[in-house]
């Protein structure tokens, strides 16, 4: 696999994900063609704090755009713009509002704005609706539908996404971007190929997914489930049924319920497990009854290129090269 040249990679990003995401004519542009490499170069500590946080930041909004920062962000149409998305992320440990500001569309000929909760890519939706704590529809918030009476809307996670469409010129909007500490993160897009986390479900009964969209050497040194302290941890397929357990996952999607299960863990352990996974996405999942406190610690770092062809070459472990 290759070596990703970020300096590249951001100068080319835009041409390419309007070339990709203009392919499809679909009302919320969902079956576009991003992949995770253009969003890659995104990922930077320098794109995320380009300012000082006590002063508002200010841009123009393109039809195809990240949004990495705090700040207002205007789009105006020059032209008919039918097919645009901006994808909004924040730190883990973040939820992002979005607020309208100064609407000038016209919803009866059709324009739109829509906020999504989570990252739609390629059809594919993040967080899974098995993980998401609201079912799909109540995860689209169409301005043309609420109006004023909802100026602000909360993602559930660090990813967020607005859609929106115009057929003529002049139109324009203003969105307003905040960041918002989250005490108890659950499903989570990493902005980096490599850090630690620790993910914690406080006896409530839901999943929580923390994805990677890198081929990563993951540790899991820690799983906690308030119980079973003393036996050596195991992984079987038979995790499933006891209702509290950890889950590596692999693939080249964002959909967890379409990635390929890599091993479960439902034994409460402290001590490394170390494991070297060629995907695209690597997922650490964590299903939860609410019957106890769910604890995870995990480390992660960018495989390189040697470690990549070895797992391609090795027969054990090379599921996400075949599949």
């Amino acid at each position: 696999m290759r070596v990703m040249e970020r300096t590249f990679r951001e100068q080319l990003f835009f041409l390419l994900l309007c070339l990709s995401v203009l392919k499809g004519d679909c009302r919320y542009i969902e079956n576009n063609d991003i992949s995770k490499d253009e969003l890659h170069s995104l990922f930077s500590s320098g794109l995320r704090r380009e300012i000082p946080d006590l002063l508002m930041y200010r841009r123009p909004l393109r039809c195809l755009d990240m949004v990495a920062m705090e700040g207002q962000f205007t789009f105006t149409a020059e032209t008919p713009q039918l097919s645009c998305a901006a994808f909004i992320m924040a730190e883990p440990n973040e939820v992002i509002s979005v607020e309208y500001d100064s609407v000038d569309i016209d919803c009866s000929g059709g324009d739109f704005i829509t906020t999504f909760d989570g990252w739609v890519m390629k059809g594919e939706k993040f967080p899974s609706s098995q993980d998401h704590p609201l079912p799909l529809h109540e995860r689209y918030v169409n301005y043309c539908d609420s109006g004023p009476l909802r100026k602000s809307v909360r993602s559930s996670q660090n990813v967020a996404m607005v859609f929106f469409r115009v057929h003529s010129a002049g139109s324009s909007f203003t969105l307003t971007v905040r960041k918002h500490i989250n005490p108890f993160p659950c499903n989570v897009i990493s902005q980096s190929p490599e850090g630690s986390y620790t993910m914690v479900i406080p006896q409530q009964h839901r999943n929580c997914s923390f994805s990677i969209i890198y081929p990563v050497a993951i540790d899991i040194s820690e799983f906690s489930l308030g119980h079973h302290h003393n036996f050596p941890k195991r992984s079987f397929p038979g995790c499933a049924e006891s209702g509290d357990y950890v889950q590596l996952l692999g693939g080249s999607g964002i959909d967890t319920s379409k990635l390929l299960p890599i091993t479960d863990l439902c034994i409460s352990f402290t001590g490394p497990t170390h494991m070297k996974i060629g995907c695209d996405n690597t997922v650490v999942r964590m299903v939860s009854s609410g019957r106890f406190v769910s604890r995870v610690s995990f480390s992660y770092r960018l495989l390189d290129s040697q470690e990549l062809q070895t797992i391609k070459l090795n027969n054990v472990e090379d599921f996400c090269f075949n599949n």
